[in-house]
């Protein structure tokens, strides 16, 4: 099918090829949260052998890596990011050798096996920092964490202002053997989750350990946790801004005490250092929530991160303009160093952007309260994100997938309170509800108990107020229409687009093309987003009214009948198109 040249044809190019073609430039990395994913053992938590059990199905959509998100022994009182043992699988998702048969099952579907490391803080738990507490003031022990006397009489006060992510102070005071009040130790997060202090040689040590044991048992590369925290600045001076150290009036991102601090990016040289003794181009991806995306790009430098996550593109709201902003800044900002941008939709930690767009909102709508009371068109919230889905598959650089996106699966915002166990919901006591609402486990067979996650015995009469519990998170009855079963081979379905979209991504090589913005004819409407990758036009109509698009052969629409009997774009979707240079 042909369309009618447009206006649309004037070309603004903002990205030109990289000189590099290694696989992570182009990379299409799909995030695996192991205790949602597939249930083996019929405890009601997803596991490793679960996912080498399905590990087809994600390489029949034609990525190039699986990211695990946190497996290690763990006490998981913040779902596995509480880490008491790094060099073991918690036993909850198996055993170490199940780890090795997902590695050799993944290389025989030639696919990476990406671990999710964390290094900025650990469970309380852990070995070390039980040592810390048993030790004294000012020992060794103590120094491999953040403690630090009090302010105020008798030291009652924590030693700084800071706050935690998870909300209340980000100190906790311990108490001496005698039962007298102790120091504090520092928390971003948690309590249950002490700091590390970065500028210990132990520390820096410990972590290059670990790191190689997960490298000699054949991990692909690391996703680094919080990686834009780890060293604060000398003092830990007192801080007025947001915990999270977004940039807000007087108090920009630059100057937030316990991020983005310049000595950070030495460790992450030495650790470029390590991976590059390893045969099979490994890679390191960083959590790095640094503001503005321009600064996000000192993480990729050459001798640094191969990847980052791009949290602007992340929390972008739904729309053309929007969209192209992030997009052309990105570009920008990571081409001035050789890096690649990483596009990213949705993740574990924010609301699926199915529901984010069906509900107008950006960010993290699951940092609000009574979200429950917000109503959600779950129509309109799937159009937008095949739409946005589509836009962002064709853009040069790599992709994250979050587990379920590929289905269309929305948030379960009435989640009710009793299933919650994001700690979060519990330090706020309710007032932000917490990621609990985009965990949920995935949906497999239609109708079956529990839609096929667990072999848990379970009934499948349930409805969205008293859901389903034979898994860790009950899942909503309506989820019959997204699970996986339904979706195979039906050629209008979710995941069927993606593999097509995927396919083709693959077969022009857009990860590693050009961008060029097809500009429209002054003073015409800001809803529409267009640019060309090679021979690949990608058309985006945000707006209310049917869109102009310019000549070509149809490759893809998001939604079946996206494009009318005129020729036009339809409102929410998007198309791309094969065009002659």
């Amino acid at each position: 099918m042909s369309q009618p040249a447009t206006q649309l044809s004037a070309e603004r190019l903002v990205h030109a090829p990289s000189a590099g073609d290694e696989w992570w430039r182009r990379s299409v990395i799909y995030q695996v949260y192991p205790r949602s994913f597939r249930d083996t053992t019929g405890d009601g938590m997803g596991d490793l052998p679960g996912i080498t059990r399905e590990l087809h199905h994600i390489a029949s959509l034609g990525v190039d890596a699986v990211w695990l998100s946190p497996f290690c022994r763990s006490p998981q009182k913040d779902a596995g990011y509480d880490v008491s043992d790094y060099c073991d699988v918690d036993p909850m998702f198996g055993t170490l050798d199940d780890f090795d048969d997902l590695v050799a099952e993944a290389r025989r579907h030639e696919l990476k096996i990406i671990v999710d490391l964390v290094p900025n803080h650990c469970s309380d738990a852990h070995p070390l920092f039980q040592a810390a507490l048993a030790a004294a003031p000012g020992s060794p022990e103590r120094e491999l964490f953040h403690f630090r006397d009090g302010r105020g009489p008798d030291g009652n006060e924590p030693p700084n202002n800071w706050q935690s992510h998870f909300g209340g102070p980000a100190w906790t005071r311990t108490t001496d053997d005698d039962g007298a009040p102790g120091q504090w130790y520092l928390h971003l997060f948690d309590s249950s989750q002490p700091d590390f202090n970065w500028d210990s040689d132990a520390v820096r040590a410990e972590f290059e350990r670990i790191l190689r044991f997960w490298l000699d048992r054949g991990a692909g590369g690391f996703r680094v946790d919080v990686a834009h925290a780890l060293i604060k600045e000398p003092g830990l001076p007192d801080w007025g801004g947001r915990p999270d150290g977004r940039s807000t009036e007087g108090f920009p991102f630059s100057d937030a005490p316990m991020f983005g601090r310049a000595a950070v990016h030495d460790v992450f040289r030495s650790w470029r250092q390590l991976v590059e003794e390893y045969d099979g181009d490994r890679i390191l991806c960083g959590e790095a929530n640094a503001h503005p995306v321009e600064t996000m790009a000192d993480w990729v430098r050459s001798d640094e991160m191969h990847q980052t996550f791009n949290f602007d593109y992340l929390g972008a709201a739904w729309g053309a303009e929007s969209f192209r902003g992030v997009v052309e800044r990105s570009l920008s900002a990571f081409d001035a160093v050789g890096a690649p941008t990483t596009w990213v939709l949705s993740n574990h930690d924010i609301t699926r952007h199915s529901t984010r767009f069906g509900l107008g909102m950006t960010g993290r709508v699951n940092e609000g309260g009574k979200i429950s009371d917000l109503v959600v068109d779950e129509d309109l919230g799937l159009r937008r994100a095949r739409a946005a889905s589509l836009f962002t598959l064709a853009l040069p650089g790599g992709v994250y997938l979050y587990q379920g996106e590929e289905l269309g699966l929305p948030d379960f915002l009435d989640l009710p309170d009793e299933f919650r166990q994001d700690p979060t919901f519990f330090r706020t006591r309710g007032e932000r509800v917490g990621r609990d609402g985009c965990r949920v486990p995935l949906p497999w067979v239609a109708g079956a108990p529990g839609l096929g996650f667990s072999t848990r015995p379970g009934s499948s009469e349930h409805d969205d107020a008293t859901p389903t519990s034979n898994a860790w998170l009950p899942q909503p009855r309506h989820w019959d229409r997204y699970a996986r079963d339904v979706q195979a081979g039906d050629p209008d379905s979710t995941l069927e687009l993606y593999r097509r979209a995927l396919a083709v991504r693959a077969e022009r090589g857009l990860g590693l093309g050009d961008l060029a913005w097809l500009e429209s004819r002054p003073g015409a409407t800001t809803d529409v987003a267009a640019y060309r990758n090679g021979r690949t036009v990608v058309v985006l109509n945000s707006g209310d009214e049917p869109a102009d698009l310019p000549a070509g052969s149809v490759l893809l629409e998001s939604t079946p009948g996206a494009i009318n009997a005129d020729g036009r774009l339809v409102p929410d979707a998007a198309a791309w198109l094969d065009v002659e240079h």
